[in-house]
């Protein structure tokens, strides 16, 4: 199984994640123009895309899906919560595209673990298994829990949100107050030092690899989340670069990992 991450942040969320049989997108949050450049990029055809998979309604999540759909006749698949939010949003998505998962679901050799992550709209992370293989991808969450941090644990490779800076946000932008508590609230986001109790959670549990995710342009930076939370665990005994890895997803696509 091979995944690379082709946008993270506020402009655009993109994973792109394939095995010996299929090519599975989730979230698209560039037009669809853009999505396929940078497929284009890392040598994959869109119309060899089997599945689109959203986890929640936001725009940042979702812009292109509609027009990518109805391009390459690509199903799309989100919770039935998540349809009541998209309905009125996919006018190009055809009847037969449009795809309910309840809870796991196989696309061939793929298992795909969905689990419900508290933000203000309905909104899922998910765990992908293929063979002996397994990694997760959770953003827009404004807390842990224990159903999710079972759900992701054993994965070698976690993209996990580390969206904001806490101090940076209370004092470093001109956002509304009540945005910001929003931000900060338990239907929010991850902050950094949340983020690092996940991680203190997922090296003990056997996770190598971790991607800092979906970081906020105004209200964070990749040498903050990376600094402040390798000094948070490593408080604890936990080594970056020895006992788990830690790198920050880029807005632009890096490079594949791959795992057997």
């Amino acid at each position: 199984m091979r995944i690379i991450n082709l946008a993270s942040g506020s402009d655009g969320n993109i994973t792109y994640i394939e095995s010996e049989t299929k090519k599975i997108i989730l979230d698209m949050g560039l037009s669809c123009a853009e999505t396929v450049k940078r497929l284009k990029l890392i040598g994959v055809n869109p119309s060899e895309i089997s599945a689109i998979l959203v986890t929640h309604e936001h725009i940042d999540h979702i812009k292109g899906i509609d027009v990518f759909s109805s391009k390459y006749n690509t199903p799309v698949y989100a919770h039935q919560d998540v349809w009541v939010g998209l309905d009125d949003k996919f006018k190009k998505v055809s009847i037969q595209n449009r795809k309910i998962f309840e809870g796991q679901f196989e696309f061939e050799d793929i298992l795909v673990t969905p689990v419900e992550v508290p933000h203000d709209v309905k909104c899922f992370g998910f765990g992908f298994n293929c063979k002996n293989s397994k990694v997760s991808v959770v953003t827009d969450l404004g807390h842990m829990n224990e159903k999710i941090l079972n759900t992701i644990k054993g994965s070698q490779l976690v993209y996990l949100e580390a969206n904001y800076d806490k101090k940076m946000l209370y004092e470093g932008t001109k956002y509304p107050l009540s945005l910001k508590r929003r931000i900060d609230g338990p239907n929010g986001h991850l902050s950094n030092m949340d983020s690092a109790d996940a991680i203190e959670f997922l090296a003990s549990t056997g996770t190598k690899q971790i991607m800092l995710s979906h970081l906020s342009k105004e209200n964070n930076t990749p040498i903050l989340a990376y600094s402040s939370i390798t000094q948070k665990i490593g408080q604890n005994g936990i080594r970056e670069g020895t006992d788990i890895r830690i790198d920050v997803t880029k807005r632009v696509p890096s490079s594949f990992f791959k795992l057997n």
